[in-house]
Order: C-alpha cells, then structure tokens, then sequence
C-alpha cells in the first residue's frame, strides 16, 4: 500500500542552517530507501511565500498568494513510501524524525502519515 508521508514544522525553522550531519543522514536514507523500492519520490518544499492557496467558500473561489503568516506550522516536505503495512509505514516514518531528534535537537515537528488508493 502506497503512503503519504508529509513533515510540519515551523517556518522559521527555513532560516535556520540544516546541520550537515542531518543532509548525510537523509541522504543515506533515502538513497538506501530508492534502491530498495519503499521510497518512490521524496521533496522538501519551497517557503510558503513562492506559493499560493485556492480556497472555496459561499460558492466563491479566492485566491491568496503567499506567506501564510497566519500558519504556525507548515508542510516542510513529502514522501511517497510503497510499505507492506500500517507498520512498515510507522517505521519508516519513525526513523525519519528520529534522524531528526539525533542530528538537530533544536528542530520540532511532526510527520502525518496516510495511506492512499493508486488509481488506474
């Protein structure tokens, strides 16, 4: 089953320096996780100021362009896993943050994972 992995987190942490050790330890995961299948695409995302938000209410449709100042928390990134199971999805995850807690004690988020139907 194919699972949707996003990270939040505060966007100020985007004018913070990410710790080196944290980029080797992503690297090796996700190249180990490419090379072994579970991991089919992964991005961090640009600042909330390069986008935009498309909202629909009372029939209407309203366009507002970045920052969303009124955010406290942000989706920092993504990751589509192919996982065995609800637990398999939970472990990986779980190792992602982990690198986290251990490469940049001061970083604070969470990740929401949920699993998705592939359509055709």
């Amino acid at each position: 089953m194919r699972y949707m992995m996003f990270i939040n987190h505060n966007e100020e942490l985007r004018n913070q320096e990410i710790p080196p050790s944290l980029l080797d330890a992503m690297g090796r995961f996700v190249e180990e996780n490419i090379k072994s299948g579970i991991l089919l695409d992964t991005a961090g995302l640009q600042p909330t100021a390069a986008g935009f938000r498309i909202r629909l209410a009372k029939g209407k449709l309203k366009v507002t362009d970045g920052p969303f100042t009124e955010s406290k928390e942000v989706v920092g990134g993504f990751a589509i896993c192919e996982c065995r199971d609800r637990q398999h999805a939970l472990e990986i995850a779980t190792k992602f943050m982990d690198m986290h807690r251990e490469h940049w004690p001061a970083f604070e988020g969470t990740s929401e994972v949920r699993p998705y139907e592939v359509n055709g």
